[in-house]
């Protein structure tokens, strides 16, 4: 396998990505780069490095990606209101595609002619990375350690890793026994004992929300600024998309809100429980949705509905960067331009109440037409009959005929 001469690894440090590491050195003959990400995640990244160090790595990356990652990312996201089958918020979906991104770059800037990932051959994540990665750069060659290796247990890992001397802790006593993914929009878990879907998760593997039964007996009230369809304030306050979703994660979490407990249809074809923590991001869906029922054109808003589902399930998929979502952006993006305003929300023990919107220049809500008062002739009601015997014609001419 001595054609492959350097790959870029997204490497996290743990075990599995520091034995690929070794692997990929041993089968391949071949220099690595890793590539480690800073996408919120709240872990410390340094360790990261000096375990890459130790073995022998000589080009490390460690990006702070967190801006570009709610700005390009998340917040484009969002102004499509995406949920994947109704509830899941995309939370890992969305992280995917940057990664593949910045890996492709640092292989064009290191001379790589190979990237490679850890994700197993059962899961979403690895169309998700090589989708990104054939689309940005046709000719990379991937490599796909759990593809090819037997190294298929945690024992098999464990004892790779002993052989080859690298070091890896142990879980620390009291430690999750799920499988974890985070980020600046969410926290997801899966495996243990959510792997019987009729267990109830326990109430210690939550890690960012109260329960709503402990959240405050006082509701919290948060005012959000939108232009063009994003956050750029809260309270008044103007923020960065990163800094939007911190301090939304943060009222969220603190009143209970976000938590998702769901089965879903996997890309690869099986069903997969997992229960997820998106605090920010279930208040910013909420909240986006108020704010267009103001500002968005009926039909114009009614056709995003049903683009919606698309676009959540193209995402879900790994074609991020696929003609067809960038098609579906512009067209989303287009919509938003004059999504303006203010949505005033309550927080209160895990739920999310819109109580308030206003845009003063963009709104087409016109109270002197809406009203049930006097509309001093600003509605001729006597025009519904017309409307309503044209829209009736052909259920008459149906009924006649009968069934």
């Amino acid at each position: 396998m001595s054609e492959v001469k350097k790959v870029v690894l997204a490497y996290s440090g743990g075990l599995d990505t520091s034995v690929i590491l070794q692997w990929l050195k041993e089968t391949y003959d071949c220099e690595v780069v890793t590539f480690t990400a800073d996408l919120g995640q709240g872990e410390e990244l340094e360790p990261a490095r000096k375990k890459a160090e130790a073995l022998g790595v000589k080009e490390i990356f460690i990006d702070d990606l967190r801006e570009e990652f709610a700005r390009d990312f998340v917040f484009p996201m969002f102004r499509a209101n995406a949920i994947y089958e109704g509830e899941y918020l995309l939370g890992t979906s969305i992280a995917r595609p940057l990664i593949a991104k910045r890996q492709i770059e640092i292989a064009r800037q290191t001379g790589a002619d190979a990237v490679s990932h850890g994700a197993t051959g059962k899961g979403n994540d690895q169309v998700r990375f090589e989708l990104g990665y054939y689309g940005l750069e046709p000719n990379i060659k991937v490599i796909a350690p759990w593809r090819e290796w037997d190294l298929l247990s945690r024992e098999k890992l464990l004892a790779y890793a002993e052989k080859h001397g690298i070091s890896i802790e142990g879980k620390k006593k009291g430690g999750s026994p799920y499988s974890m993914d985070a980020n600046l929009l969410h926290i997801s878990y899966e495996g243990g004992i959510l792997e019987d879907p009729y267990a109830e998760p326990e109430e210690d593997m939550w890690r960012w929300t109260v329960s709503p039964e402990q959240a405050p007996n006082k509701p919290t009230y948060v005012e959000l600024q939108y232009e063009r369809g994003d956050i750029v304030a809260i309270d008044g306050e103007r923020l960065t998309p990163a800094e939007v979703i911190l301090r939304l994660n943060k009222l969220g979490a603190e009143n209970g809100i976000g938590r998702l407990d769901i089965v879903e249809n996997r890309y690869v074809g099986m069903k997969s429980r997992g229960c997820y923590e998106t605090p920010g991001g279930t208040i910013m869906l909420r909240a986006h949705r108020a704010i267009e029922s103001i500002t968005l054109d009926r039909e114009v808003a009614h056709l995003k509905d049903e683009l919606m589902p698309r676009y959540a399930s193209v995402i879900y998929n790994g074609y991020w960067w696929s003609p067809e979502r960038r098609a579906m952006q512009a067209l989303i993006d287009e919509t938003q331009i004059n999504v303006n305003g203010v949505v005033r929300l309550k927080l209160y023990k895990g739920n999310v109440t819109v109580v308030g919107r206003k845009s003063e220049r963009d709104s087409l809500f016109d109270a002197n037409i809406a009203t049930f008062e006097d509309d001093a002739g600003a509605y001729d009601q006597k025009d519904a009959e017309g409307f309503i015997r044209l829209n009736a014609l052909r259920l008459k001419i149906g009924a006649k005929r009968g069934r």
